[in-house]
């Protein structure tokens, strides 16, 4: 039975005011927990960090993931970066594909699409996690200032995981609260092979953040917390339930979403 893992993160994006703090702690941290706690062999756990992260890199980092998996596999990905979306106004409602911003997100997205197609083939019995430290469509027009101006920080050097599609030439919707995600009426969780964690719904953002004296993704620092607290044993259901509750108590409006069949769901994390 193999177990192996792909983390990303990335904090240094060319340009300016499109910078992160914690992604790269958060790859390094998930890597080091499922070494030290949940028999991963070093040798399988791969980590692809700011230049390193170019959507090339990142799909072939996903293809050897998955290459060879065989029934009793346990595959972990996990990515912290930005998120944004792309939009699509030429049907009857406005909708959008959801995307993350690998290092060269001026001229690449991989989009929501292009993941399914590639765990679209997960064989069976083969458990795949997916962990998202992002945020991929949010209250686009409506950032707090502080939240996307250089230099007007919280105390908690508070940043948003999302790059505006306008930064990067790409179309803006008109009313983002009346946009519908394109992908999740085509891939309902029950058909999902996958399990997914991800930052926040797709009304809010996922937030960057110096918390108990470090950078992190804050869903990523509670969920590291929640996991400790549990003595390493906890299911994504419960998991998914505290995470949720640190957040509130630690004034992040954001609300992880945990995607998948059921089954799955009440399975113990990465076992």
């Amino acid at each position: 039975m193999a177990r192996k893992a792909f983390c990303v993160g990335i904090n240094d994006y060319p340009g300016d005011g499109s910078d992160l703090n914690g992604c790269v702690n958060d790859a390094k941290a998930w890597a080091k927990l499922l070494v030290e706690h949940y028999d991963f062999p070093s040798s399988n756990v791969k980590l692809a960090t700011d230049a390193e992260a170019i959507k090339s890199r990142i799909i072939d980092g996903l293809k050897q993931l998955l290459a060879g998996a065989k029934s009793g596999d346990v595959l972990v990905f996990s990515n912290s970066s930005h998120g944004t979306y792309l939009a699509d106004a030429s049907g009857d409602e406005p909708s959008y594909d959801e995307a993350l911003c690998p290092y060269d997100t001026q001229d690449n997205l991989i989009v929501d699409d292009e993941l399914r197609e590639l765990f679209s083939n997960l064989p069976k019995g083969v458990k795949l996690d997916v962990i998202s430290d992002s945020c991929h469509s949010g209250t686009v027009t409506r950032a707090a200032i502080s939240e996307i101006i250089p230099g007007m920080r919280t105390p908690d050097d508070r940043r948003v995981r999302f790059l505006n599609p306008a930064l990067l030439g790409k179309a803006v919707l008109d009313n983002p609260w009346q946009a519908r995600p394109k992908g999740k009426s085509k891939y309902p969780q029950s058909k999902m092979k996958e399990l997914l964690l991800s930052g926040c719904t797709d009304r809010e953002y996922s937030y960057d953040a110096l918390i108990g004296g470090t950078y992190h993704g804050a869903m990523t620092y509670f969920a590291l917390q929640a996991i400790r607290d549990a003595n390493y044993k906890i299911t994504y259901a419960q998991l998914h339930t505290r995470v949720n509750a640190l957040l509130d108590h630690g004034g992040y409006p954001q609300h992880p979403q945990l995607e998948g069949n059921s089954k799955n769901k009440k399975a113990q994390i990465f076992a």
